[in-house]
């Protein structure tokens, strides 16, 4: 049976919803898990967690646990990365630096100054992490979870050239979403969605031959569900297709939604009327920090009933793909994903290198990725702001180049509808200067 090695296992929801995926699929229930992080108590309350699933379903899997990232990683055949670089005290500071200088970032983990710097953060770890691999289980096969999705895959290959797929909920979350909206049931639905993470468009929406899209038009002019939407429905108003991620996070990713406070606060916010919202504060500044503070007590109460037998454990798996991709590799089963992989011929109109979400068929082959072709231009054109974004990010993560980060930031839509290039400037260093302690590379 394989060996399961989670790398940032502190992350205690999303290594409970991970394990517990893993534990109800047959082919994995005598896996070895191994749970690493660098914080001992939150490595020790994860342990105690995944061994309570083991034990309350009488399972054969064997649990280790380690601050010791080399020693988790010898021998795996799969490893999982969940960590945030940094924590919640860099998170912070990702949010209210840019914040100072009028950019109002709800999440701020994906592009934005937010996202520049949580990468460069991020990948000087996952590279250290693929040469342990290399050193230790040359055979193991990555799964990223961590976030920013795409600079992140991108600086993999390009430092290292190892077989990673990075992995996200927003394409699986959001066509049960448009399902739920056109009231046509999810086992019917057939798509097809490319692009890149966080804004991958569904370029087909079908029942069978039937183009649901005409549905999802009707949908969405009632005022409930622009409630639920209201970004994601006015980018499909004016470009066409449907976008993955949320609102929240899809406000931040063009120049037309966050220019200053005001626009926020009076514009923006009053367009959330759906309390399922309510998660990222209704896209207000900083939502999504205050939810990820906000909800730190709750997850231990919530984690104490599980471990104490008073909540009842998960009798079914989550969508995240994660468990389904070792059962498929270890099986020789197919199943299908939407996974983030280098653009190796894959979307015709998008830099040849960069990071893409495309479907996948997933074997004992591992990971096969689909060629799409050609986006519309007009998607891959709001495609290529993003990227431009990260290529700079890449360059800059891995080659410690100030003026670098610099451009990165410059390039990016948001900052760039709100700022001067002077004001651009001083807020980089001011970022560099205060997150120094986690950027080793620009030293």
């Amino acid at each position: 049976m394989p060996k399961i090695t989670l790398v940032g296992a502190g992350s205690v929801v999303f290594t409970r919803n991970l394990c517990s995926d893993i534990l109800l699929t047959p082919a994995l229930q005598e896996s070895t898990i191994a749970l690493m992080d660098i914080d001992p108590e939150r490595l020790n309350q994860a342990k105690a967690l995944v061994q309570t699933i083991i034990d309350q379903r009488g399972l054969k899997a064997r649990l280790e646990a380690t601050t010791n990232r080399r020693e988790a990683v010898r021998d795996a055949d799969y490893v999982v990365t969940t960590f945030q670089q940094g924590g919640l005290d860099a998170y912070t500071l990702d949010i209210e630096i840019p914040q100072r200088y009028g950019i109002e970032q709800c999440v701020g983990d994906t592009l934005g100054p937010g996202g520049v710097f949580r990468a460069l953060r991020t990948i000087p770890v996952l590279v250290d992490l693929c040469y342990d691999i290399d050193d230790l289980a040359p055979d193991a096969f990555l799964l990223n979870y961590v976030n920013p999705m795409a600079a992140n895959c991108w600086a993999i290959d390009a430092a290292t050239g190892r077989p990673c797929v990075g992995l996200c909920h927003s394409v699986q979350g959001t066509s049960e979403m448009l399902a739920t909206w056109i009231n046509v049931p999810y086992e019917e639905i057939i798509y097809l969605c490319a692009g890149i993470n966080h804004q991958a468009w569904y370029l087909e929406f079908r029942r069978g031959k039937e183009d649901l899209y005409p549905k999802i038009w009707e949908a969405i002019q009632k005022p409930e569900v622009f409630a639920q939407e209201p970004v994601r429905i006015e980018i499909m108003k004016y470009f066409g297709a449907f976008v993955t991620e949320s609102s929240g996070h899809a406000s931040e990713y063009l120049p037309y939604f966050r220019k200053d406070a005001r626009m926020v606060e009076e514009e923006l916010v009053p367009r959330f009327q759906d309390q399922r919202s309510n998660w990222l504060d209704f896209g207000r500044t900083g939502g999504y920090l205050r939810h990820s503070l906000a909800r730190q007590p709750y997850a231990r109460e919530d984690f104490q009933k599980l471990i104490a037998g008073d909540k009842p454990l998960p009798t079914q798996r989550t969508h995240e793909y994660g468990s389904y991709i070792m059962e498929a590799m270890e099986k020789h089963e197919p199943t299908r994903i939407n996974g983030n992989v280098p653009n190796h011929h894959l979307i015709d109109n998008l830099p040849q290198g960069c990071c893409v979400e495309v479907p996948c068929l997933v074997d004992g082959n591992g990971v096969q990725p689909t060629g799409i072709g050609d986006l519309p231009p007009q998607l891959a054109a709001l495609n290529r702001t993003n990227i431009n974004v990260q290529e700079l990010i890449v360059e800059a993560a891995l080659s410690g180049n100030r003026e670098a980060v610099f451009h990165a930031v410059a390039l990016d839509p948001l900052t760039a509808a709100v700022c001067t290039l002077p004001q651009i400037h001083d807020m980089v260093e001011e970022m560099l200067e205060q997150q120094a302690q986690w950027l080793p590379q620009f030293r």
